[in-house]
């Protein structure tokens, strides 16, 4: 498609978009094209300047895209940490909890496999996935108790899991699809 600057007679000016530069002719040949303004079929191209796309100036946009996404990663990953609880690889069972109503509702962090994430967006718990989320580790030292539910036996040496996700819990039970 082919955008033109146009003007009628009278100088009215506007914009027609054409398949081609035939199509442009053709159109005002058979004395299709008026002016919306007032009516005037004696249309011509206006003077118009193109616009050109440099590698330099894509280049430059593109730098300017990923910064700002970049930036904005940042923020949504500061508010998540300074506003949701981080639960860790416990994320797919709090978030069951919370979700049937066992547990708070509060805003949770954590990790799990995307097969985890499917399986809790399948159950209409609401999750969002957080690609490159790195939370800050603790310390490494002795584990930390569970609260309550049945000690697990401990893990052993598995890739990690991927991606992130975040999730929240409405506070009155319902979930949306």
């Amino acid at each position: 498609m082919i955008k033109y600057s146009l003007r009628c007679s009278n100088a009215h000016e506007f914009e027609g978009w054409f398949r081609s530069s035939g199509d442009f002719d053709a159109q005002k040949s058979s004395d299709e094209l008026t002016c919306p303004v007032c009516g005037s079929g004696d249309v011509e191209k206006a003077i118009m300047a193109p616009a050109v796309a440099t590698r330099r100036s894509s280049n430059a946009r593109l730098a300017e895209i990923q910064g700002a996404m970049a930036e904005a990663a940042t923020r949504a990953r500061d508010y998540i940490e300074k506003n949701f609880e981080h639960v860790g690889g416990r994320f797919p069972e709090e978030a069951r909890k919370i979700h049937y109503g066992e547990a708070e509702a509060r805003p949770i962090y954590g990790e799990a496999s995307l097969k985890e994430a499917k399986e809790l967006r399948d159950e209409g718990v609401e999750v969002a996935p957080a690609p490159g989320f790195a939370p800050k580790r603790e310390a490494a030292g002795p584990a930390k108790p569970k609260l309550a539910g049945k000690p697990k036996e401990p893990k052993k040496a598995a890739a990690p899991k991927a991606p992130q996700a975040t999730g929240t819990k409405a506070s009155d039970g319902d979930a949306e699809g």
